[in-house]
Parts: structure tokens; sequence; C-alpha cells
């Protein structure tokens, strides 16, 4: 008995090292996860909560799994050639034109995506301000980050407070899905919702944003290089893997817990979810009259955050596709993030929508029209032979494409009504 006794003990010791081991190697994945729930997201999933219920859940499930697929080949790729996705796809074409060509593209898409990502992540950012301290309008707030975002940037002094931000976020988070859970929602509902997809006629510009909001672009580029700063070896590729599993996975069952709130707090009463003061409402299940001030610097930490590393990531993308140094001290990897930041700026202070909400959801939903582009590069380079056994294999070509196919069909189904959305913005 002793003896069982003892070996019982030694299992149990050998499973919490084991526990701890994976838990250490916890670490890109989870920035990537960190960096998708930002207001975007909130926003996003929360008026899909208020208008449709349930019924968006599918998409959102879509999402997390497609992401988990791509960011899984953008961690190989950046594990096996050391190097990032721009400088990939830069060193895997062997034509110069139609190199020059993909450069081009990948350039001007990730330039767009972030441009808008980034005016987003201001105006949610002003969004959490505006909920604590109304008097002083988004159009002061966006731009007002913006500056202090370009300083902290300038000065590179920004990861210790990243670190304190990206904790705030994940401590809402995690209110989130207590409150989901709270609120006893319907789960024969949210069970049909997740596995039965269906789509109303005003629903599409809301299901491209919440692909958008969660299969990022830039993060195929901030992933590839991020693991190659972290893993050096092929057997590490393993734990990559489990880190992108594990960490991205969490962040689309906290994105559903948003829309499961939302729908508990809003659907069917229609309550416009137009400002972060409403959408706070959702929380007070939970933690009453705090309610509005978690939220606020919950969404304020989102935005501030996402505003940081935007601008980082476009810089890196453009400065490997070019095939300058990633150097953040260079003036070609300044100019880079200051454009993209400017640009964020200047867009978040014209207030070009009477609803922030409906701003970044415009976003969102402008990054998930880019993916595709991005998407058939990473796939492209992962088929390269210079990666021998660690090429995409079959099955990985299937089901990148078949992603490929769904968001491109849902994209063009959204892409009238995103026209639409886009027009009445400036009109």
């Amino acid at each position: 008995m002793e003896v069982l006794k003892d070996s019982s003990i030694e299992t149990i010791v050998k499973k919490e090292s084991k526990l701890k081991e994976r838990l250490k190697n916890i670490g890109p994945g989870a920035l990537i996860a960190a960096g998708f729930i930002g207001p975007g997201t909130i926003t996003t999933c929360t008026k899909s909560g208020a208008s449709s219920g349930y019924t968006l859940l599918w998409a959102m499930l879509f999402s997390t799994i497609a992401t988990i697929i791509f960011q899984e080949m953008a961690a190989r790729l950046g594990i096996i050639t050391q190097k990032g996705l721009g400088e990939n796809i830069r060193e895997k074409i062997s034509s110069k034109t139609l190199k020059t060509i993909a450069v081009g593209i990948v350039i001007v898409a990730i330039f767009l995506g972030n441009i808008a990502y980034e005016t987003g992540n201001l105006v949610g950012g002003s969004m959490g301000l505006s909920t604590l301290i109304p008097q002083v309008p988004n159009t002061i707030w966006a731009p007002l980050l913006g500056v202090v975002a370009f300083a902290l940037l300038w000065s590179g002094n920004y990861k210790k407070i990243e670190k304190i931000l990206i904790g705030l976020v994940l401590v809402m988070s995690v209110t989130f899905f207590t409150t989901a859970i709270v609120s006893k929602p319907d789960l024969g509902a949210i069970i049909k919702g997740m596995f039965v997809p269906s789509a109303g006629a005003n629903d599409w510009l809301t299901i491209v944003g919440l692909i958008g909001t969660t299969v990022v672009p830039y993060n195929l580029f901030l992933h590839a290089s991020s693991v190659s700063e972290r893993w050096t070896k092929k057997e590490d590729l393993k734990n990559a893997r489990i880190d992108t599993i594990i960490s991205i996975g969490l962040g689309g069952l906290i994105s559903m817990a948003v829309i499961i709130s939302a729908s508990a707090s809003f659907h069917g009463t229609g309550v416009a979810v137009d400002s972060g003061a409403v959408m706070a409402q959702q929380l007070e299940p939970l933690l009453g009259s705090w309610a509005k001030w978690f939220f606020g610097i919950g969404l304020f930490a989102a935005g501030f955050t996402s505003a940081i590393t935007a601008p980082l990531s476009a810089a890196f993308a453009t400065t490997g596709a070019l095939g300058y140094e990633k150097d953040m001290k260079s003036m070609k990897f300044k100019i880079v993030w200051m454009i993209v930041l400017g640009v964020g700026i200047v867009l978040s202070a014209l207030g070009m929508s009477e609803s922030p909400t409906e701003l970044i959801l415009v976003a969102q939903a402008a990054n998930a029209i880019i993916l595709p582009i991005i998407a058939i590069f990473l796939i492209y380079v992962l088929n390269h032979k210079d990666l021998g056994e660690y090429k995409n294999k079959l099955w990985n070509n299937v089901l990148g494409l078949c992603i490929l196919c769904v968001t491109l069909a849902i994209s063009y189904r959204s892409l009238l009504s995103f026209a639409e959305t886009v027009k009445g913005l400036f009109m």
C-alpha cells in the first residue's frame, strides 16, 4: 500500500510539473489573444449580442478556429525559418516582378488595415474615458490618447505600462466571462447559435466585424516575429502550438462571453448600444454601480494597449517586406509607425460618425476584407520547399483554403452593406 501511495504522489507531482512547464511556455500566443481582445472585440461582440442575441455565436466560433489555424502557420513559419512573415514573402518569391507586386500588396493591405484598426483603437479607448468623464467628447479624448501613445513609442518607455494595461484587459475579460455565467443564459439557444449558422439581412457587416476583430491580419506578422525571438529550436514547435491553442481558445471563449452577456442585457430591449456607458450596463448584474467605472477603465486599457501595438506591428511587417533591418530605433522603422498612428489620430479627431461604435465596427470589417490577401501569401510561403517536413500538409492547405473561401463569401455578402456604412460616415 505504501508503494502505491508513493507512486500516486509521484504521478501527481509529475503532472503538476508538466502543467507548470506548459504555463511557462504561454507567451506569444497570449500576446496575440490580448491583442485581439481590444475595444473592437468588446464593441463588435456587444453589438452582436444586442442586435442578434445568440444567433451569431457561430461566427465567433468560426473566427476562433480560423485564428488558431492561421496563427499556428505563422508560428511554425517563424520558428523554422527564424524570420518574420514579411521577410519570408520577400525571400520565397523568386520572380522580381511578382515579388514587387506581392510586397506592394502586403504593404498597402497592412497600411490600410492598421490605419482602420488604429482609428478604432483610439476611438475605443476614448469611449472608455468618455464613460468615466462624459463632459469631454470622443473627438478630444481620441487624438489626446494618440499623442500620448506617440510620446511613449518615441521614448521606448511603454513596455511596463503596456503590461499593466494588458493585465487590466484580462481582468475585464474574466469579468465578462463571470457575468455571462451569472446572467443564467439559455444553454440550448447558445448551443444552437454556435453550431447552426444563421444570419439576417442586417447581420452581415456584424459577422464580418466579428471575423475582422479576431483573425487580425497584422497579428500573423507579429506572431511569426515574436516566436522567432522566444523559441529557436525546431523541437519548440510543440510548445508554440500549445501556446497558440490555449491562448487563442481562451480569447475566443471570452469573446463569446461578451456576446452572451450583451444578449442577456440588451437583446429585445430596443436599447441603442452606441456608447461606453450603455455597454457598461451588461456588467451591472455582477458589479452593480461599479460597472461603469470597471468597464470604462478596461475599455480605455484595451484601446490604449492596441493603439501602441498596432503601429509597431505595421512597422515590423513593412520593414520586413521591404528588406529593411527591424531596428525599432531606426528612422525607417519609426516613419512607418508614425504614419499609421498619425493618420489614426487625424481620423479619430474628425468624428466621422455620430456613433463611435459604428466607426469601430467598420474598422473591424475592413480588417476582414483585407484578411484573404494576407492569408493567401501565408499559405503560399508555408508550401515552399525550403521548409522541408515542416511545410504545410494537405490538411493545412485544405482548412486554410476553406476558411479563405468562407471569409471571401461573407465579405462579398457584406460588401454593399460595408460601402453604405462607409458612405454614411462621410454624409
